[in-house]
């Protein structure tokens, strides 16, 4: 995957790839954390979607996007 592809995420879903999703947006690591998920270590997440990894881990997927969501919109809001 080039860096291209990663500047195309900008609303995370159940369906975004765990991996354009923190290239595009790293401050969301701290949330996959926050979840319990070393997606980033992971060797899966480089295949996987959001939401394949997250409901392998049996959480509530919905909240972890919105979560997500919410940083993201939290860290846009201070470059500004």
């Amino acid at each position: 995957m080039e860096m291209n592809d990663a500047k195309k995420v900008e609303k995370i879903t159940a369906d975004t790839n765990i991996i354009a999703a923190v290239q595009a947006h790293p401050e969301i690591m701290q949330v996959f954390a926050e979840y319990g998920l070393g997606c980033i270590g992971c060797m899966a997440s480089s295949f996987e979607t959001i939401g394949e990894g997250a409901g392998a881990h049996g959480l509530d997927v919905p909240a972890l996007i919105e979560d997500l969501n919410a940083c993201i919109a939290e860290y846009e809001g201070e470059k500004k």
